[in-house]
């Protein structure tokens, strides 16, 4: 008896993989990456909570959350599971349309939309649906990402500045800060500056070396020396640091109704983000394989429990991850002591009051460079002007209208190039291969010479309604540029894999052109595919079953008997 799709993905659900049979050579390796994750994290926890609009010490929370699960039920041994800032700014918009940020309810809010994420992860896992994830183009990515990159800039302005913020759309924000441009304080400005600055120099020298950390760490010592509040530089101020509740607030249909789509765009971000990160951070040579759709279980159970102990949604790391694997880190084991050592020092998170806003919003902007990717821009305009355009106005939609909109138009636009592509497929004219029976496209850069008096065409896609015209008009130059007016004209199938009414039509036209002009026409290396759809057309009674052929040599011998 066959089980059921989703029981046999719970039979395969390992506990802690990639703990499974640890060895003690690993450990030295583990307590580095530990370390060096750690002091990564704590600016980086800090300063993505503010993005998101959050209490800061939540930021640890959904570290030590999102890290325990996917150690727990992840594949991916160096993947790093916590606050993000590429999908803070996406549901922070989001969730402040309903509630006022860090107030009780935005926090209930952001807790039941942490859950609705986890939901609908472990479903894609469930059914399998992690094909979603490679739906976006890469160019269409690398714009989103660059969008929301300048999405967090335009949101730390007001604070790398001192100048009051502002909410609305990005153009609001920026008209915002405009306007205070002759109230800026220069001690805003120099700290953001000194973070942006030493941050930069320190990873210039060596990327292992804690320079978020040094900078957080010193900026934070300045101001409590130099009493800098009384000169108006905004701090962090008081940080609650009670033990996390447990369990959702405030549930209901209507809240549920009112995040629904919200959430669908997260987990969306979130299934894209996880899967390149694990692909691009494969486990270490020897190590376990690892499985994507089992990542996407791993991070939406650590949202589920982020959300329960009232902290936000957490996506899979690129930077963290590789500064991980930078580090040789063997096992999550790295992981789950960064995030005991960073809830160890929750007690003491009152030492943080001091940390200067303009710090936090310097982390961030670097972390938004990163992911402003301008070689990748670069890269993709000097391969197609047409998919930089599609990065291009993702990139803008973005920025401008905001993180929603702009996973709307990725989709439409990624919808809009695969039929762009699926349009405009080339017809490749065939010619044989001197002393074979093999076919080849006469510009594939062979030997391949069209035979006098046949014209042998490929179109190895489907034949549908986006193509049919354009196949029709492709067919009508190669035979206009042929060696001369053909006898017969042998349409390779080989790559056809569907023909709809529209292409039917497009194929009758055709074949009344032929008709004509005396032109003979057949078929070789058709799929019982093509068959069925050429029949229910009355297409196959009309071209004759004799004209269908094994191979193309064999169609151009049986129906030219003098070459």
């Amino acid at each position: 008896m066959k089980l059921p799709q989703s029981r046999l993905a719970l039979r395969r659900i390992r506990v802690a993989p990639t703990l499974a049979r640890y060895r003690r050579a690993w450990l030295a390796a583990d307590l580095l990456a530990a370390a060096t994750l750690l002091v990564i994290a704590i600016p980086e926890q800090l300063a993505t909570s503010r993005l998101a609009g959050m209490p800061p010490i939540t930021g640890f929370y959904a570290f030590a959350a999102g890290t325990a699960m996917f150690a727990l039920l992840g594949t991916n041994p160096r993947m790093s599971v916590g606050a993000d800032s590429t999908i803070a700014p996406l549901f922070a918009v989001g969730v402040a349309r309903l509630a006022l940020p860090q107030s009780a309810r935005y926090v209930d809010l952001v807790g039941i939309l942490a859950v609705m994420v986890g939901v609908i992860l472990v479903l894609v896992w469930l059914l399998r649906l992690g094909w979603v994830a490679e739906f976006l183009s890469a160019p269409i990515i690398t714009g989103f990402l660059a969008g929301v990159a300048v999405v967090i800039v335009v949101h730390q302005l007001p604070e790398l500045l001192g100048v009051r913020g502002a909410s609305g759309s990005t153009i609001d924000r920026v008209a915002a800060v405009a306007r205070q441009l002759g109230h800026v304080r220069l001690w805003d400005v120099a700290i953001g500056a000194g973070v942006l600055t030493v941050t930069v120099a320190v990873e210039r020298l060596d990327r292992r070396l804690p320079a978020a950390l040094v900078a957080l760490a010193g900026s934070t010592a300045l101001v409590a020396i130099l009493r800098l509040h009384a000169h108006g530089v905004a701090v962090l101020g008081s940080v609650a640091h009670a033990a996390p509740r447990f369990g959702l607030v405030g549930v209901s249909l209507a809240r549920l109704g009112s995040l629904a789509p919200l959430a669908g765009i997260v987990a969306l971000v979130v299934v894209t983000q996880s899967a390149a990160t694990t692909r691009a951070f494969p486990p270490p040579a020897g190590g376990p394989e690892g499985d994507v759709g089992t990542d996407l279980l791993g991070v939406g159970a650590g949202n589920v429990l982020a959300g329960l102990i009232g902290a936000f949604p957490v996506d899979a790391s690129p930077p963290r991850t590789a500064a991980v694997a930078s580090a040789r880190g063997r096992t999550q084991a790295s992981g789950l002591l960064a995030a005991a050592a960073l809830m160890a020092l929750v007690p003491a998170a009152g030492v943080l009051s001091d940390v200067p806003l303009a710090t936090l919003a310097g982390v961030l902007v670097l972390v938004a460079g990163r992911i402003f990717r301008v070689g990748e821009l670069v890269a993709i305009g000097r391969f197609d002007a047409f998919e930089a355009g599609l990065a291009v106005v993702t990139l803008v939609t973005v920025a401008i209208a905001g993180v929603e909109p702009g996973i709307g138009v990725a989709v439409g636009l990624a919808i809009l190039d695969r039929t762009r592509l699926s349009a405009r497929p080339q017809l490749h004219v065939l010619g044989r291969i001197p002393g074979t029976t093999s076919w080849a496209p006469v510009s594939s850069g062979t030997d391949a010479a069209q035979v006098h008096g046949v014209l042998v065409v490929l179109f190895a896609t489907p034949l549908w309604y986006a193509n049919a015209t354009h196949f029709r008009d492709q067919l009508r130059a190669a035979l206009a540029r042929g060696l001369g007016p053909p006898r017969l004209v042998v349409l390779d199938a080989l790559g056809m894999s569907d023909i709809d009414f529209t292409g039917s039509r497009a194929l009758a036209e055709t074949l009344d052109e032929l008709d004509r002009t005396g032109i003979g026409f057949a078929v070789a290396r058709a799929g019982q595919h093509v068959h069925d759809a050429l029949a229910r057309a009355g297409l196959l009674t009309r071209i004759g079953k004799e004209r269908f052929f094994p191979s193309v040599d064999e169609a151009v011998v049986a129906l030219t008997p003098d070459r």
